[in-house]
């Protein structure tokens, strides 16, 4: 075994070998990268909704550029909500109901306030809420309101406002920070309440109150409004999904369809992944074929002394084992290094993520680690076989 080294490293070359390394390193990166990302930034667009359930459907009226001429209103009227009822492809049907007075709110994390501005709140039926048990529920004569916010205005304040002024992040474990004061005034008089936040939403962009509070301060602070709700939640029937969507084309409703954007964001962020792993692919694959071809030059500028061990008693997996342990040995550091560089690359833009959407889960590292491994162990054992191929040739060759 020492004869067989002392004759590899004599003409071993290391410009060729650090092209190898470089360019598989580079390939390893990019195939690595791409897949630990997908992994990484998925959850944010197929993950479940905290407060309500990905199955709802939230409808509301089309308005074309006519509308207004025609006199078409996008509200739905007792009538229509009875005829959908009646088409029975959903098993329940709640109205979002909007506040008729002026609501002003005042947001502030950790003492430092953040937000000064008049807002619109919104309520659905509180049985298509999701909250903990206790946590949604108001009484008239309460002042503190629970409230959940749409995640979109965590995103913007963690992202913009909290890093540039040096303020803590928010997620839904620290929604406890967040000091919320909402202010009413309507024709019928006006009152303040402490807004408790519950958790964030990505469902609704509005902010949400239960319903017994929304009934009551209509009552309260506008009583001779009574306006028809523009949107509708519903928990449909799968198995009449066609029949919901065939009637919803010939009323002219139309569907908050934020699911199908996650699932098209989706689509085009694996299709983007894919291409970018194709690429590392074929740049790894070039730089294998580099180190074969590297191998193969030492063993023919070795031929005629590794013919000389051959006959003298060493067997062709002795002297094809120098060789394939240099192959594995490059390969696992290239690895090696490949997986640091994805560790301190994905500790930036999982900070950059994590601060958008404070409620991701941070995931481990063992996606790329198993993908890297399973490569590693398909590649030597690819150049295990070629190796002791091309010894095995000589061998016979001198038989």
């Amino acid at each position: 075994m020492n004869l067989v080294w002392k004759l590899l490293r004599q003409h071993i070359s290391i410009p060729q070998f650090a092209g190898f390394a470089f360019a598989n390193l580079f390939g390893m990166l990019i195939v690595l990268l791409g897949y630990q990302f997908y992994k990484d930034v998925s959850p944010v667009f197929t993950g479940d909704d905290s407060f309500m359930k990905s199955n709802y459907i939230i409808a509301e009226k089309k308005i074309g550029t006519g509308s207004t001429l025609s006199g078409r209103s996008n509200a739905f009227t007792k009538q229509d909500i009875d005829d959908i009822h009646a088409a029975h492809f959903a098993t329940r049907i709640g109205a979002f109901t909007a506040t008729q007075y002026t609501v002003t709110a005042r947001m502030g994390i950790s003492g430092t306030n953040i937000l000064n501005s008049e807002l619109f709140l919104e309520s659905i039926p509180d049985d298509f809420v999701d909250a903990p048990k206790g946590t949604w529920h108001y009484k008239p004569g309460d002042h503190v309101v629970p409230v959940i916010l749409p995640r979109s205005y965590i995103a913007m304040y963690n992202f913009g406002f909290a890093q540039s002024r040096s303020l803590p992040k928010i997620s839904d474990g620290l929604v406890g920070m967040i000091d919320f004061d909402l202010f009413a005034q309507g024709a019928n008089g006006n009152g303040s309440f402490k807004g408790k936040v519950i958790g964030f939403s990505s469902r609704v962009s509005s902010i949400l109150v239960p319903q017994a509070f929304m009934d009551w301060s209509n009552q309260t602070f506008a009583p001779d409004k009574h306006p028809d709700p523009t949107r509708l939640i519903l928990d449909p029937d799968d198995s009449k999904t066609e029949q919901m969507t065939s009637y919803f084309d010939r009323h002219g409703y139309e569907v908050e369809d934020d699911k199908l954007d996650a699932e098209k964001t989706t689509y085009f962020l694996r299709l983007m992944v894919t291409m970018v792993m194709v690429v590392g692919l074929v740049i790894s694959v070039l730089s294998f074929y580099i180190l074969m071809l590297s191998i193969y030059l030492l063993v023919q500028k070795n031929s005629s002394k590794l013919e000389n061990l051959l006959l003298i008693g060493y067997s062709p997996h002795q002297v094809a084992r120098p060789y394939q342990l240099l192959t594995i040995f490059l390969n696992l550091g290239v690895l090696v290094i490949a997986l640091v560089g994805i560790f301190f690359i994905r500790v930036y833009y999982m900070g950059v993520i994590s601060t958008l959407f404070p409620n991701i889960e941070g995931g481990t590292m063992l996606p790329s680690v198993c993908l890297g491994i399973g490569l590693l162990l398909l590649v030597s054992i690819f150049n295990i076989f070629a190796i002791h191929r091309k010894i095995a040739a000589i061998w016979k060759r001198k038989e």
